[in-house]
């Protein structure tokens, strides 16, 4: 299963994983949009001004 890496994503990057997950049986396309998910957060609560603490 192709999990996102937390590296920089561009558009193109983001693209790319959606469509790697989107082609994955059903049942395991949800541990994979968590994984972006996760990723995608951190990368919001790292950047400058990043998202407020829940």
């Amino acid at each position: 299963m192709a999990q996102p890496e937390d590296r920089e994503l561009d558009p193109d990057d983001l693209l790319s994983t959606l469509e790697v997950i989107e082609a994955q049986p059903l049942a395991t396309r949800a541990e994979a949009y968590d994984a972006l998910h996760d990723t995608l957060a951190r990368r919001l609560e790292a950047a400058p001004g990043g998202a407020p603490a829940s």
